[in-house]
């Protein structure tokens, strides 16, 4: 059935593909207008709708970083406001988006802010800052980056794709090419020559020296309101987990929690699903209802910025509900060469000598 959707709309990927490729081209000629700054601007894109992991990948470079004043510019996605806005004690999913709140809690000496008008944004946090960080903004040709590290999940890289609206793909592959530094995410932990080889096929030309490879490490169970944190190993084996996630790409979590229980009930929505009191309910009572005296409920990071919300938190105050941070480590033989690059960037960049 799938394929019979896409092969009806692959017709309309070929129009979008090359609306597109003219849109580029226009940019590539200068005829559209595409501003460039005098400090740091490293952005951290990929070419498909959906996870690539770039969370992960924005909070390797602010501690790679953390020399620098640093501010973190998204778009916001899934926020319910618009404009420019410096996240604060204020800030919430919704005003400002799941992932940017994220940064926001999580390191307090980062400056984030949201806005769709990204060159505006860059405008507003230029003189106060070292460096910007853009978070998905590799299709923002607006903005001339300085450094583009652009991903491709493991998975994903070794599969055919199609453009939009028949595949996932927002630009043609050929794309990578803008790109200073490729970055292969959620590989596994151990790559022999040969699958690193698969990978590297698929960039044809241009990409000597610049592909990297990351896998993903999970780190303590946090509680989300209350409690203390744990280690996956510290599951009882008979446990039930209630998985609940709205992310692009769950299977890599699903896989590791199986690790620890075979008990799991996974709650499964769309990327940046805007949780309602009737789903959060349902898990309630399902929760609630399990015979199972050791049972948890397990979300993601990114998740659980939205289950702060008022109306949902009430619901789930007095349960156990639990986040799995999760962070990203690169191959040994990819590590120094791509960090070195980064910070040779920043260090060379005009305001930065």
């Amino acid at each position: 059935m799938i394929n019979k959707l896409r092969l009806i709309l692959f017709p309309f990927a070929v129009l979008y593909g090359i609306v597109v490729i003219c849109r580029n081209k226009l940019y590539n000629l200068g005829l559209l207008k595409s501003t460039r700054f005098d400090l740091p601007v490293i952005c951290v894109g990929n070419l498909v709708v959906g996870g690539s992991g770039k969370s992960p990948v924005t909070e390797y470079l602010v501690k790679l970083l953390g020399g620098y004043k640093i501010a973190i510019l998204s778009r916001g996605y899934g926020r319910k406001t618009s404009g420019f806005i410096l996240a604060d004690e204020h800030a919430t999913a919704e005003t400002i988006g799941d992932e940017p709140m994220q940064f926001y809690r999580k390191f307090p000496k980062v400056t984030v802010a949201v806005c769709e008008d990204r060159v505006k944004g860059i405008n507003l946090l230029k003189d106060q800052h070292d460096l910007i960080l853009l978070d998905d903004a590799f299709q923002h040709r607006a903005v001339k980056a300085g450094l583009n590290v652009l991903l491709f999940e493991y998975e994903k890289l070794l599969k055919p794709q199609l453009l939009l609206p028949a595949g996932n793909l927002r630009e043609p592959f050929s794309a990578y090419k803008r790109a200073q530094l490729l970055l292969v995410t959620k590989a596994p932990v151990t790559m022999d020559a040969a699958e690193r080889s698969k990978c590297t096929q698929k960039f044809k030309e241009g990409s000597s020296g610049q592909l990297a490879f990351s896998f993903l490490s999970y780190g303590k169970l946090k509680p989300l309101f209350s409690g203390v944190e744990m280690a996956c190993a510290e599951i009882p084996a008979h446990a039930s987990i209630f998985l609940l996630t709205g992310i692009a790409n769950p299977a890599p979590l699903h896989s590791h929690l199986k690790k620890y229980s075979a008990q799991i009930r996974h709650y499964d929505y769309p990327d940046h699903h805007q949780f309602s009191r009737q789903n959060i309910r349902q898990l309630v009572n399902a929760f609630n209802d399990h015979p199972e005296k050791e049972k948890i409920i397990v979300t993601t990071e990114k998740d659980a910025q939205r289950l702060l919300a008022i109306s949902l938190k009430e619901l789930l105050l007095n349960l156990p509900v639990f986040y799995l941070p999760i962070k990203i480590d690169l191959q040994h033989e990819d590590k120094a060469t791509f960090d070195q690059k980064i910070l040779n960037y920043v260090s060379s960049t005009t305001r930065n000598r």
